[in-house]
């Protein structure tokens, strides 16, 4: 499969509105065109998949992934989000970016490595609701994994990174705090002021230290970034609520994380998910250094990703960047995609010398 397959198959891939929970369409394409490959391709619900020809049970597992959602259009576009435009180097479209660009790259590494006799096996997995986290995207292909008995070792995650691997990212928890008052005139200082009562929470999140810092990720940041409480001027309000946003680190699960902010508070304070987890790989595995061999740089990622998800050991690699990704008149370089091509499958052959 050449970059120029690649091109084609993007333009598909542009064409075809795949917004979360409504990738079907893109999906069929994205089978057809494996399918007309001569690859042996699954499916589950809009998680198209397929392993290498040669799938050894006893050898290591690799996941290609990327995924094939996007978020829905900015209205400053000025083209036409769904009709892919090549001009001065550039494909224009919805989702050309993040993560078009990357998912066609990696198909076509994972179809010119099809046959390849490799020290471990290849999965592709091109996923649905990444943008949301859905239920029937990653959350779905990795139980199917394990119900069919295929064991995944490590994951190339294919989102913008301009070809550098992101070696970790932090998770994410977000919290709706309650704080309860008693309701008063505010003219006679009655009540308790359950406004007053959450400043004093907040700012007791706001001085916390966490005990451990992540040799790689840093300190867990938490901030405030909603408020919401009182009917009127002059009531004493007795309900206040804020949200708190908390990035994750490997230093503690964010279970742990959890239990110890809800013991810092005396109000209401409750997780939305626990599932957005920090990623952090080690210099010496060898994904990272494939990477490095490659003449990659390492970096954090400040954005997440379906890496957040993955119980192994993942390193984010992509074609693109990430400061395009939804925005208006998004594109990517063609040149950038064929970098990509090489540098995957550059990548493949790197680490088949370390595994």
């Amino acid at each position: 499969m050449t970059a120029h397959d690649a091109f084609l198959l993007l333009d598909k891939f542009i064409a075809t509105p795949s917004h979360s929970r409504e990738e079907n369409a893109v999906a069929d394409i994205l089978e057809a065109f494996l399918r007309d490959k001569g690859i042996d391709v699954q499916r589950i619900y809009n998680n198209v998949w397929a392993k290498n020809a040669n799938f050894d049970f006893r050898k290591p597992t690799l996941l290609l992934n990327s995924h094939h959602d996007t978020v829905k259009p900015s209205l400053a576009y000025t083209v036409d989000p769904y009709k892919p435009l090549h001009a001065d180097g550039k494909i224009f479209g919805l989702g050309s970016n993040d993560a078009g660009a990357s998912l066609v790259a990696l198909t076509a590494a994972f179809c010119n490595n099809y046959y390849s006799e490799l020290s471990y096996n290849l999965v592709l997995a091109l996923t649905a609701e990444e943008e949301v986290m859905g239920e029937k995207g990653m959350r779905a292909m990795l139980p199917e994994f394990e119900r069919l008995g295929i064991k995944i070792d490590m994951a190339l995650v294919g989102e913008p990174t301009g070809m550098d691997a992101a070696v970790g990212e932090r998770g994410l928890l977000v919290f709706d705090a309650t704080v309860h008052g008693v309701r008063g005139h505010a003219a006679r200082n009655e009540g308790e002021n359950a406004l007053y009562k959450a400043i004093e929470d907040i700012e007791r999140l706001r001085n916390y230290r966490f005990e451990r810092c992540s040799e790689l990720l840093g300190d867990i940041n938490i901030a405030v970034t909603m408020i919401s409480a009182g009917l009127q001027h002059n009531v004493v309000p007795d309900e206040c609520k804020f949200v708190v946003d908390v990035r994750t680190t490997d230093a503690y699960t964010n279970e742990e994380t959890v239990e110890l902010l809800q013991s810092v508070v005396e109000c209401e304070m409750v997780p939305r998910s626990t599932r957005v987890r920090a990623s952090a790989i080690g210099s010496e595995h060898p994904l990272v250094k494939a990477a490095v061999a490659m003449g990659r740089a390492t970096f954090v990622s400040p954005t997440t990703s379906d890496m957040a998800l993955m119980p192994f050991p993942s390193l984010k690699m992509g074609v693109g960047e990430s400061a395009r990704s939804h925005s208006a008149d998004e594109f990517v370089f063609e040149s950038e995609i064929v970098e990509g091509v090489a540098l995957y499958n550059i990548f493949i052959n790197e680490l088949n010398k370390l595994i």
